[in-house]
């Protein structure tokens, strides 16, 4: 996919699958809510506490790691941009790291979206 696709394909989760507040319904809009949080974080528009942002790293981790859509080195390169955003880099702006995450996030979307994935809240989170 093009950088544009990327673009316009994150755009669609957004205004359909992000609500203006909470968690989402669905783990494709969860996933770019929780990263656009972290990203605004970074250019210090938005506060929150550790666990909430280790909750958001967390679940980034969780749902990326995924051997049935990304091969070993693309998973590499996940865990080294996430390991970037992680709380002691908490005000990493690299918008290369940021991009690169969204266009995983807008992969894993294309390969589960068929399934329908329901977002199981967490009940811990409060941000």
């Amino acid at each position: 996919m093009e950088d544009l696709e990327y673009s316009e394909n994150g755009n669609y989760i957004q205004k359909n699958f992000v609500p203006e507040s909470g968690q989402a319904e669905f783990v494709q809009g969860e996933l770019l809510r929780v990263l656009e949080k972290l990203r605004n974080k970074a250019y210090g528009n938005i506060n929150f506490d550790e666990k909430c942002h280790r909750i958001f790293v967390g679940f980034l981790k969780e749902k990326l790691n995924d051997k049935d859509l990304f091969d070993n080195k693309m998973i590499k390169q996940i865990n080294k941009d996430l390991n970037a955003l992680d709380i002691k880099n908490q005000h990493n702006n690299n918008n290369n790291v940021y991009k690169r995450i969204h266009n995983r996030i807008v992969d894993w979307y294309f390969h589960y979206y068929k399934d329908g994935i329901k977002h199981k809240k967490n009940s811990e989170l409060d941000c």
